[in-house]
């Protein structure tokens, strides 16, 4: 399949349409000892980039804070006709301001409760766990995307 590289890239649109269809982002940042750290957390989109909220006090924060380098992937397909992906590598945003934090994971909830509004009991979740929570933005440096899809089935594959 050599030169098909070119061939299964998603567009912007279609980069935006799959970050906005998926909900789990793995983001691997620099741990202490140069080795990657991965976990996989619910996002969100913010005016096109990931965004997610996580313990202030988590391992993947204490790097960001001494280094912001980070690699996220949002995939998704079973076989190999089906896979489809995008990979971002850059920098993470941290976000303090509790406002801002309490808008991230209110959205973050909504988002893993299907949309539903999560009433009075949501926002009193929200708003105590804003305080022991960074918000994180993801700035991209570089996108890589691929959707196999477009390879359609070979003979015998499919």
């Amino acid at each position: 399949m050599a030169g098909s590289r070119q061939s299964v890239q998603l567009t912007d649109g279609e980069i935006e349409d799959f970050l906005g269809s998926q909900m789990k982002v793995q983001v691997a940042t620099v741990g202490v000892d140069g080795a990657p750290h991965l976990t996989t957390l619910f996002y969100v989109l913010d005016e096109g980039k990931i965004a997610f909220w996580t313990y202030g006090s988590s391992q993947k924060v204490r790097n960001l804070r001494r280094d912001p380098r980070v690699t996220c992937l949002v995939e998704d397909g079973v076989d190999y006709f089906e896979l489809r992906g995008v990979s971002i590598t850059g920098h993470a945003r941290l976000v303090e301001d509790y406002d801002e934090i309490k808008d991230i994971g209110s959205r973050v909830m909504t988002r893993m409760a299907g949309g539903a509004d999560l009433g009075e009991l949501g926002d009193d979740l929200v708003s105590k766990q804003a305080h022991k929570r960074v918000g994180i933005v993801i700035e991209p440096d570089k996108i890589a995307s691929w959707d196999h899809r477009k390879l359609g089935a070979l003979p015998g594959q499919g």
